[in-house]
């Protein structure tokens, strides 16, 4: 794994979490990015992963949001699984 592969993110209260970016995914006009946490978040399997929707700031930098609608987690799962099928 590259140091580029890593996005550190800071939660609501101040702790920084390092993820491995899995892929980034245009889904309904938006751009989400699956990340998976460097070391396990509590209830978390190792084979899970989070999706964030990605929005970019005044300054040019990124913005993550974890998405909480189980639909559009469910439809960027589905539109990955989709564009890895195609590549097989």
């Amino acid at each position: 794994m590259e140091n580029d592969d890593i996005i550190t993110l800071t939660t609501g209260d101040g702790q920084e979490v390092d993820f491995v970016e899995i892929a980034g995914i245009a889904y309904k006009g938006n751009f989400y990015a699956i990340l998976q946490p460097v070391e396990l978040l509590e209830g978390m399997d190792d084979d899970e992963a989070l999706v964030f929707k990605v929005t970019r700031g005044r300054n040019g930098e990124d913005s993550f949001e974890i998405e909480l609608d189980d639909d559009i987690v469910d439809g960027v799962f589905e539109e990955y699984n989709r564009l890895l099928d195609e590549q097989e």
